[in-house]
């Protein structure tokens, strides 16, 4: 088990990233992004009997797909009620994934646990990277699978981000989109892995009501977009929803009924050495 100090200062951070992630509910915001992580999960081309975890598995969308398809699967998230989601629906659907409460940073597990370590989405969200970076090596067999799926600095969801950080953002940590800079990736794991393959894709946020009510949608069940507008005042509240507005509409390829936006990420998938 890895074990390592944390500052007052790291602890605060965590803390307020914890309440943020805690927010909302993830497990009704994520159900429109399942065919996108399963798009995620192909790639892969895992044999099933494998030993899968999900790091930052939020309420178990990549996990029980793979739970689904044979393997041996572990998520873990920092968001207590995303683990505890993920275990009822484990449960309601008869499928064998364990989940816990688990810290990216210090992953509750031995060396060489798992044949793939994968995050779609969510290890790249922890404060301290190259902490992560290690974890993720750490609990891989040698031979076995590191994958991530991380949003890119320029990407749909990259811009988003910037809208809502002038309103709300964890201070003394890099930003989460750095892991989808290739260079940066390659600094951080590359020494670990062989056969590093990078590839630009999008995922498909597709609902079927217009730009407004999609930030609503984020409004009410996203952390990160609800805690934004709760901290802000009523006139802080419209300029935020105003510029969400515009973002999702300018990117929009539906009709006004409905939205339909590509939001590119990086995929990472390497061999541990």
């Amino acid at each position: 088990m890895a074990i390592s100090a944390v500052s007052p200062d790291v602890e605060n951070v965590k803390t307020r990233l914890k309440t943020i992630w805690m927010a909302g509910d993830y497990d009704r915001f994520s159900r429109y992004m399942e065919s996108g992580a399963r798009e995620f999960y192909e790639r892969l081309q895992v044999a099933p009997g494998c030993r899968l975890l999900d790091v930052g598995c939020g309420s178990g969308q990549l996990a029980l797909i793979a739970a689904k398809d044979g393997l041996e699967v572990t998520g873990v998230d920092i968001a207590s009620n995303w683990v505890d989601r993920a275990r009822a629906r484990a449960q309601a659907e008869g499928l064998p994934a364990r989940f816990e409460e688990a810290d990216a940073e210090a992953l509750p597990f031995e060396e060489a646990s798992f044949d793939v370590v994968a995050s779609l989405i969510g290890a790249m969200f922890a404060p301290r990277p190259d902490l992560v970076a290690k974890e993720l090596l750490r609990v891989c067999v040698p031979g076995g699978t590191i994958a991530m799926a991380n949003w890119t600095p320029q990407g749909f969801v990259g811009q988003m981000f910037k809208t809502v950080a002038k309103f709300i953002a964890p201070s003394g940590m890099p930003s989460p989109v750095l892991w989808g800079d290739e260079a940066m990736v390659r600094e951080r794991l590359g020494q670990g892995l062989s056969d590093l393959q990078m590839g630009r894709r999008h995922y498909t946020f597709s609902y079927p009501f217009p730009p407004a009510e999609v930030v609503e949608l984020f409004r009410l069940y996203y952390g990160p977009t609800n805690q934004a507008f709760a901290s802000l005042d009523g006139a802080g509240q419209e300029q935020l929803r105003q510029e969400l507005e515009a973002l999702w509409s300018a990117h929009n390829r539906a009709g006004t009924d409905c939205t339909t936006v590509p939001a590119e990420y990086l995929e990472v998938i390497g061999i541990r050495v």
